[in-house]
């Protein structure tokens, strides 16, 4: 037994088993005082069957090394939440401020307006107006489909269909039920609280001038989004940049209070845009299109006016036409794209003898031709390998000029076939026939000019009179600027003062010659007296053709008109194209009879408008008499080169 076990033992007990000797045992003597007591072990007593159990001592406790670890347990715990406190308060501070922000914070888009899109004299054609559309949260708004009906007639739609998209879409948090709608009609929606209903500020293009303006701008789709004309060219400038607003959202999803104004992004408007375009000349050119259509039965039409000078589209107006400010509901989708083209820089026609100024430029450049030079048109027909052509009637001898006076296919063919294929084909690419103008509108057609190596010499005399090839009326009127302009071509523009440089296509002298030809053809015995402007000389060309249908040809007739004015100073050109005109007698459907008066009505009101002075300014103050149509001009000594134009020289002559 160790010494640790020996006095765990009741020690009273022993000390009595110690002093009572057992039977028969010998009693010892007493120790001396003071003599080193040792108590015998009685294992019999201790551990035999009678002994009585002795309780254990209990362990001493240590109460500083327990405050101590109770001490190191709280510092350990405090160190822990210090730790867990910077790691929320800095480390990770973003990381729960965003997913507490997700849970109640929204960010509100701010649309920005696009820039308003205005004439060259400041009228705004094209503005952005405040709208708001109404959205729903299905998964908020199922739980109350009581109240459907009551926001069904509300909207103006019908409540069974409603509810079917609101159920269709009850997973999702976000779906619109009416775009577009006036602010106060929207405000009188909320009110009615339903729960899951929210409205959302937008824009809405708004076009004052309607139908009349509506193939030039294009429109916007639903989303404020350039898709048709120059609001899909010039989208990316015209278009803001958005903002943000971020806000608190209550349980319903509706925004009840600003979160944090440092958060807020302001919205960045469009840039706005300053046409070329005149609104009341468009306007001009609307109605006497309108009116020409209307009085030849006509299927549709374009008008293309330009300032000569520098190649600014002043005008370009199509029928049929449509409202850019309206869904259209009513109109089936087929026919609204058809009414949506803008045929003016998309369509094609053959130009007919309006190609004729084109022809004679290339054979007066290439020194076989002059003004004068006799070229004989009897009997009226001519037969050149397999293919006759027909005038109208036997002209007999004619000029060079009387060519274009009296308008002669046999003329134009017989003077076509003297010069060079390619020489032909250069001139009438050089006038911009085959390409694109460049004037930036969406979906331009280049038209169609078959290069040289593929003509016969039956294909080089029809192309000589207008036929197998095709034109825009945007290419039409630019041809002739470069006419106007004294041989100088510009790229038409739709952006005030954003001309190009312009490119000497053929020599001044030759330009001159030609527009005098032209001028012959607005008199009492030529095909276009009817495009006569009261008080100024004008100058142009006819042009009916077939329109092509299968391969073939039908009785229905492009009727073509394409002037300058004044032609003693050139400022304006059209193109006047009218389509499906139809006729016994070629008098009902040409081009002198249903395009010229169009062209006539539109200068008379844009020469007033641009402030233009007639040619005889005297007569014109006193009430007198107009000038002389058939009065030829004097040609001008040749000014000095300009600079600004690309390829002038300082020699004028070919």
């Amino acid at each position: 037994m160790t010494k640790r076990e020996l006095f765990q033992f009741d020690l009273p007990t022993l000390r009595a088993q110690r002093e009572t000797p057992p039977a028969g045992a010998v009693p010892k003597a007493a120790p001396a005082r003071g003599a080193k007591r040792w108590f015998p072990i009685q294992w019999g007593a201790v551990v035999g069957a009678d002994a009585p159990r002795l309780k254990p001592r209990q362990a001493v406790v240590n109460l500083k090394r327990r405050l101590a670890l109770v001490l190191m347990v709280l510092a350990l715990a405090g160190a822990a939440l210090m730790v867990r406190a910077i790691d929320l308060q800095w480390v990770s501070k973003d990381f729960y401020l965003d997913q507490g922000d997700q849970r109640y914070v929204r960010d509100l888009r701010i649309d920005a307006p696009r820039g308003t899109i205005f004439d060259r004299n400041g009228n705004p054609l094209a503005v952005s107006t405040p709208v708001a559309s109404i959205w729903a949260d299905p998964s908020t708004l199922k739980d109350h489909m009581d109240r459907i009906p009551e926001l069904a007639r509300a909207l103006g739609v019908d409540a069974d269909s409603l509810a079917q998209k609101i159920t269709q879409r009850s997973e999702k948090q976000f779906v619109y039920l009416v775009r577009h709608l006036n602010p106060d009609a929207a405000e009188a929606i909320l009110k009615l609280g339903i729960p899951g209903v929210d409205k959302q500020p937008e824009f809405r293009r708004f076009y004052p001038n309607g139908e009349v303006t509506a193939h030039i701008l294009g429109k916007t789709n639903v989303d404020d989004v350039g898709s048709e004309g120059l609001e899909l060219a010039f989208n990316e400038y015209l278009t803001g940049k958005p903002g943000s607003k971020s806000v608190i959202r209550d349980l319903h999803g509706r925004a009840v209070e600003s979160y944090d104004v440092d958060l807020d992004v302001p919205p960045k408007p469009g840039r706005d845009l300053n046409l070329s375009i005149d609104k009341n000349i468009q306007y001009l050119a609307y109605r006497e299109l309108m009116a020409a259509i209307k009085d030849h039965k006509a299927a549709y039409g374009s008008i293309v006016v330009m300032d000569a000078t520098n190649g600014e589209i002043l005008a370009m107006v199509n029928q049929p036409s449509f409202n850019p400010n309206s869904q259209n509901l009513n109109i089936p989708p087929k026919e609204l794209l058809d009414r949506m083209r803008n045929r003016a820089a998309t369509d094609v026609v053959e130009p007919g003898s309006v190609a004729k100024a084109i022809t004679i430029s290339a054979a007066l450049e290439s020194g076989k031709w002059k003004p004068d030079s006799k070229i004989d048109t009897n009997p009226g027909t001519w037969q050149h390998y397999d293919h006759i052509v027909h005038d109208t009637h036997n002209h007999g001898l004619l000029t060079v000029t009387g060519v274009i006076t009296d308008s002669s296919n046999v003329g134009a063919a017989k003077i076509g076939s003297t010069l060079q294929r390619d020489q032909l084909w250069d001139m009438f690419h050089r006038f911009g026939f085959g390409e694109t103008t460049g004037s930036g509108f969406t979906g331009e057609s280049p038209g169609n000019l078959p290069i040289a190596k593929r003509w016969g010499p039956v294909e080089q005399d029809t192309i000589s009179y207008g036929y197998g090839f095709s034109v825009t009326p945007l290419q039409l009127a630019r041809a002739y600027a470069a006419i106007a302009n004294g041989g100088v071509l510009y790229e038409p523009t739709f952006v005030k003062d954003g001309g190009g440089q312009g490119k000497r296509i053929i020599d001044k002298k030759i330009a001159d010659e030609v527009l005098a030809m032209l001028r012959t053809v607005v008199s009492p015995t030529s095909t276009a007296p009817k495009a006569a402007v009261p008080n100024y000389f004008a100058a142009g060309k006819t042009g009916t053709s077939h329109i092509a249908h299968n391969g073939g040809y039908r009785n229905v007739y492009n009727s073509v008109f394409v002037g300058i004015v004044p032609a003693t100073n050139p400022r304006l050109v059209a193109a006047v194209v009218i389509s499906g005109a139809t006729g016994t007698d070629i008098v009902q459907y040409m081009g002198g009879t249903v395009a010229a008066p169009a062209f006539s009505g539109v200068m008379q009101g844009a020469l007033r408008l641009l402030d233009v002075p007639p040619d005889n300014v005297k007569n014109w103050y006193v009430g007198g008499p107009g000038p002389d149509p058939l009065a030829l001009p004097t040609l001008q000594p040749e000014p000095a080169p300009d600079g600004n134009v690309v390829g002038e020289t300082e020699t004028a002559d070919p």
